[in-house]
């Protein structure tokens, strides 16, 4: 489970002690390492060399503000998905002309805000997107940035809810139709063409689906070429997976280095865009939760704990597996099957099934691979309050999010008037 690593029987995060965290702070909580955010991400930026790149991170996988300055401070560029995003990566520092913004339904609200604040690049998804920015940027005075996103109609080889490259997907526009897109956004007034783009999915653990796109995508360039339409970068999205249990999913080097060779190939020299999220967080974070009961019969063994699908919902929402280990190891002696489960009223809401684990009431479990998709995803279902965050630094952790209190869970409720 990485980053953790036990000393004698108690789980660590870099120098500081799980059991510590969990009694200083509480639980449910998300712990995060700093030390592997930044390895991961400097792995994909030293992978590229000295050929012309940007490392843009996928702020949709983690939105911590802790998570966004830290990765602003090594020099990462952003990848968002919606306004709120964009405030958050401002927030922080982030400089507005290093950030691209993608997604299939931009408000006009969303497009302004990102016009006016200057960021580097809209990623277009539809026709209809294309003549609302350029609607949008002709009443704001300006020409619109702009990428066209195309489906390339490749099988990731993923989970259907993350998959986003073929042509029953909602993402993109098709190859075939693409062309006369580009043809219309070349004639426009206030749009400028800048770039082509590319995602096909999320949590890829081979290295051919994403040769196979780009593949499809240099060709695709060659075709504007050949129109007279010449781009300046090339987004290839992101979606390089992780290890949740027995994946092998390639090393940011070995997927880098295999795109590179592709480009030299096929002598396209155009500066690439990745946009890596799960990949620098979902192995930089666990979930610290606290055993409340361990309810045993006949059929089942339950082991019943504060943390719930409303703070991790991926094993509800996609099957998801996640490695869980005990904060402090029990004698292995005493050990049983059980299904992890959460309070929240629903039969979906567990963690893992059939672990074999040696626990009681009262001791904390460490649920691996939670930085990604993990707080960002939570909810208050069951006016259950949001969990907090640590972030650690070397022998010290840091609160960077308190517990959400139940004041500011109803807050922004009123009572019926009269």
């Amino acid at each position: 489970m990485e980053p953790c690593h036990y000393e004698g029987d108690t789980l660590w995060i870099e120098g500081a002690c799980l059991t510590d965290i969990a009694a200083a702070v509480g639980t449910p909580c998300y712990v995060y390492s700093r030390a592997a955010l930044e390895q991961n991400w400097l792995a994909f930026d030293a992978a590229f060399g000295d050929y012309p790149h940007q490392i843009c991170y996928a702020v949709k996988a983690n939105g911590s503000l802790a998570i966004l300055d830290l990765l602003r401070r090594l020099g990462s560029a952003f990848d968002i998905v919606s306004g709120g995003e964009l405030e958050r990566v401002l927030y922080v520092g982030g400089d507005p002309s290093q950030v691209v913004f993608s997604g299939v339904g931009k408000s006009k609200a969303e497009i302004r805000r990102a016009l006016q604040a200057g960021i580097k690049c809209l990623n277009l998804e539809s026709d209809a997107e294309l003549y609302r920015v350029d609607d949008v940027a002709e009443q704001l005075g300006l020409k619109a940035p702009i990428a066209i996103r195309i489906n390339p109609d490749i099988d990731a080889k993923t989970h259907p809810y993350i998959a986003t490259g073929l042509r029953d997907n909602k993402f993109g526009i098709a190859v075939e139709a693409a062309v006369e897109t580009y043809r219309v956004a070349c004639a426009m007034d206030h749009v400028e063409v800048l770039g082509v783009a590319c995602h096909i999915g999320s949590q890829l653990i081979e290295l051919s689906p994403f040769l196979n796109a780009l593949e499809r995508i240099i060709d695709f360039i060659f075709e504007l070429q050949n129109e007279g339409i010449e781009l300046t970068h090339l987004d290839l999205g992101g979606g390089l997976g992780i290890r949740y249990g027995d994946e092998s999913p390639p090393l940011p080097r070995e997927y880098i280095v295999a795109l590179l060779e592709i480009l030299h190939r096929r002598d396209c020299a155009l500066p690439v865009s990745i946009e890596p999220g799960r990949s620098i967080v979902g192995n930089a974070g666990v979930l610290l939760t606290r055993v409340e009961y361990l309810k045993e019969n006949a059929w089942r063994n339950f082991v019943v704990v504060d943390a719930a699908m409303n703070d991790l919902i991926r094993p509800a929402l996609y099957q998801a597996w996640h490695d869980v280990l005990p904060v402090k190891r029990a004698d292995g002696k005493h050990s049983k099957v059980y299904d992890i489960v959460g309070p929240v009223c629903e039969s979906g809401d567990f963690l893992a099934k059939d672990r074999r684990l040696a626990t009681a009431e009262g001791e904390v479990l460490a649920v691996g691979s939670a930085g990604a998709y993990g707080f960002v995803l939570s909810s208050n279902y069951n006016a259950r309050p949001r969990a907090a965050e640590v972030m650690v630094d070397g022998d010290e952790f840091h609160l960077v999010r308190p517990r959400e209190t139940f004041d500011q869970m109803l807050g922004h409720e009123s009572r019926f008037p009269g």
